[in-house]
């Protein structure tokens, strides 16, 4: 009787504690979207007064004019799913190799003394840099754009799914040496939930890199994508069209955060933050 009355107390506690650290009041809906909303009113202030010069930075108007003339007069939804293929499938193979070889070298000292000190190398060589090199090895077609992306993402899932792992509190090993539950399902219910917070981490880094890799990529030899378009909306002196791509480049990883961040939210529902 005791206990359940002292549940609330905590509960109570905690949200004093949570109060006290993040502000008074409840969560904030749609709290991610006031930044980029206030980011926009300032550009279109800035234009609108004068502060901010055209032919430096093209005012929002004239962006949202230049998207509708791409979108009519040119195959601009054909380069943003080209640009969304090349993305994903980059960010898949990268985060299937980083998670796999995450859990080898995480669960085995065998596989850590194999795996982990090559991705350490790996690590410290920026890949933007190998990018010649898998020019002369895959030439400038798909292949070594997809590949640039997915070498670019395996690391961040690689390096906080890893950290995740090793992470685990050895009290937990303790506890199922102590219950008597196999090592199976130890690393199934113990392990591997534990190590989820690090590998959504990873995730969102490496959704950002990926785009990161994709930005640079399409600048070889690209007969479509957003950064096709930019290339030849540079050639051209079409400062609005550049600014359309950054644009649709910043939305692609604004929107894909956001879905990792949900995804967060929802398979760590049984962690309680500071968020919670």
């Amino acid at each position: 009787m005791t206990a359940v009355l002292e549940a609330p107390a905590r509960d109570t506690a905690d949200v004093r504690v949570v109060r006290r650290r993040l502000g008074p009041g409840h969560r904030i809906k749609f709290a991610f979207w006031i930044g980029p909303i206030v980011l926009i009113a300032l550009w279109a202030t800035g234009s609108a007064t004068g502060l901010i010069n055209p032919a430096i930075l093209t005012a929002p108007w004239d962006v949202v004019t230049a998207f509708r003339t791409q979108w009519t007069e040119h195959e601009l939804l054909g380069d943003i799913l080209a640009s969304l293929h090349r993305a994903a499938l980059g960010l898949a193979f990268g985060v299937l190799a980083g998670t796999v070889l995450a859990v080898v070298s995480g669960l085995s000292r065998a596989g850590e003394s194999l795996i982990d000190g090559p991705i350490q190398i790996k690590r410290s060589v920026p890949t933007l840099a190998l990018i010649p090199l898998l020019i002369a090895w895959f030439g400038i077609g798909q292949e070594m754009k997809v590949l640039t992306i997915a070498l670019i993402s395996v690391i961040p899932i690689y390096i906080n799914t890893h950290n995740g792992l090793r992470g685990i509190d050895g009290r937990y090993a303790e506890l199922a040496e102590t219950i008597g539950i196999s090592r199976g399902e130890f690393v199934r219910h113990v392990v591997l939930p534990g190590a989820l917070p690090g590998f959504l981490l990873g995730l969102r880094f490496a959704v950002t890199s990926s785009l990161l890799g994709l930005v640079v990529v399409e600048q070889y030899n690209a007969t479509a994508g957003i950064g096709h378009m930019m290339t030849l909306a540079g050639e051209y002196g079409q400062t609005d069209v550049i600014v359309v791509g950054l644009v649709i480049y910043g939305v692609f990883g604004f929107l894909a955060d956001t879905a990792v961040r949900l995804i967060e939210r929802r398979a760590l529902a049984w962690r309680r933050t500071l968020e919670n």
